[in-house]
């Protein structure tokens, strides 16, 4: 069918090979060769199918028309209007009119661009590489009809020529791809010592300081007034005039205690985010209780509450940890879910037990409720406390707007 000498044929096979020659992807491989292998078969739709490692599903990679085969990446091979070819069962496949061929349509076959883009004749070669099918060539045209046996030799010839350099190139991508997985599985463990390591390094620092601070400032104020108490312990008569510089003195060292404790900052939520800090309070809280207790955390926050400024994360942190210990403490729960979302702007945190709710055995957190209430009023955000809907427990609720997002010097 195609009037074209032996020798005009062998030099497009000759250019075919030297086209291949520096092209290193499937896209520039086959844009490359098809107006050659047009000299030898015409086609208005050229395309080179690959079957992947794991031989489950494969790539197309197409010239002239776009179809959807080059746009579903990867697509299964049993959906494949030409799995029989793919899967080794036939030796080529050829059609006049593939709209109505039936090999070409099955259950689940994806073959709506046979339609979408008039493509009737067609066929189909394999793509081997030591006996084995790694792939298939394939041409279509619009006319019905157009291909012969003699087309098919023509295109088992081309995809000779092509098997081992798309065999390499797929050889290639595999390395590559299990490169980087290996590559990003190690930089997560080295991440993880590292992270493990700073927060040793940061851990140590903060013991050292609070040792210090207590050393240095309440050790100190103590130990004077150990000494006052032991003076008057001698004198046969205390008044409560000489007691009093004592009882000022213990309220001075509780409250310098009590700054201590407050300004310790929490290092994991520093080192690796709000929510592995959360995390990693509701796992210790619930452990230190004894308590069984099913808990969920959900992150939807894409990374903002990790973008607020030092002053309000903590603020946040503390008000997330005080409703936690609440919840573990009073509620008599089965179950705690925190929920971290991002919408509109504004940052919601919502901690929600399915307790006994907000009943009589809740007054003793009282307290915990008003520190919840006045950090959330630092950081110009909106508190709340309600039953839950569904669970009839109770959900505490904090939601800083973006406006406020950037306000520093809260309290922590």
């Amino acid at each position: 069918m195609r009037d074209l000498a032996p020798q005009s044929v062998f030099d497009h096979y000759l250019n075919i090979s030297r086209l291949l020659a520096g092209q290193l992807d499937f896209h520039s491989v086959i844009r490359a060769v098809a107006a050659e292998i047009s000299h030898v078969i015409p086609h208005d739709h050229l395309d080179v199918c690959i079957i992947l490692m794991d031989e489950q599903f494969h790539t197309a990679y197409e010239s002239g028309l776009e179809t959807d085969w080059g746009r579903r990446f990867p697509a299964p091979v049993s959906n494949s209007p030409i799995r029989t070819l793919l899967w080794g069962e036939t030796d080529y496949l050829l059609t006049d009119d593939a709209w109505s061929d039936p090999q070409f349509h099955f259950q689940g076959a994806f073959s709506h661009p046979i339609f979408h883009q008039s493509l009737h004749s067609r066929l189909h070669v394999p793509l081997k590489v030591q006996g084995h099918v790694i792939g298939a060539l394939s041409c279509s045209s619009h006319q019905t009809g157009l291909y012969t046996m003699q087309d098919i030799e023509s295109a088992r010839v081309i995809a000779d020529l092509l098997a081992p350099h798309f065999f390499a190139i797929r050889a290639a991508d595999q390395a590559k791809r299990s490169a980087i997985v290996e590559a990003e599985a190690r930089a997560r463990e080295e991440g993880l010592r590292l992270g493990a390591l700073k927060l040793t390094e940061a851990l140590e620092a903060e013991r050292q300081r609070i040792g210090m601070d207590l050393h240095d400032q309440i050790l100190a104020d103590l130990t004077r007034l150990s000494r006052r108490l032991e003076r008057l312990a001698r004198q046969p008569d205390v008044t409560g005039e000489a007691l009093e510089p004592l009882f000022r003195g213990l309220q001075h060292s509780m409250h310098d205690l009590r700054q201590i404790i407050e300004e310790a900052k929490p290092s994991v939520l520093q080192l690796f985010g709000f929510a592995q800090a959360v995390e990693n309070h509701l796992e210790r809280s619930i452990q230190e209780s004894e308590a069984t207790l099913a808990w969920v955390l959900n992150d939807e926050t894409g990374g903002a509450i990790d973008c607020l400024e030092q002053s309000v994360s903590i603020a946040l942190f503390r008000i997330a940890q005080e409703a936690i210990n609440n919840a573990i403490r009073h509620a008599q729960a089965g179950s705690i879910s925190v929920h971290l979302k991002a919408a509109g702007g504004a940052i919601t945190i919502d901690v929600m037990d399915d307790g006994i709710g907000l009943g009589n055995t809740r007054r003793s957190s009282g307290g915990g409720i008003e520190n919840m209430r006045t950090r959330a009023r630092l950081i110009s955000a909106r508190f709340a406390i309600k039953a839950a809907a569904a669970s009839g427990g109770t959900t505490v609720s904090v939601s800083l707007p973006a406006k406020a997002q950037s306000v520093g010097g809260a309290a922590a």
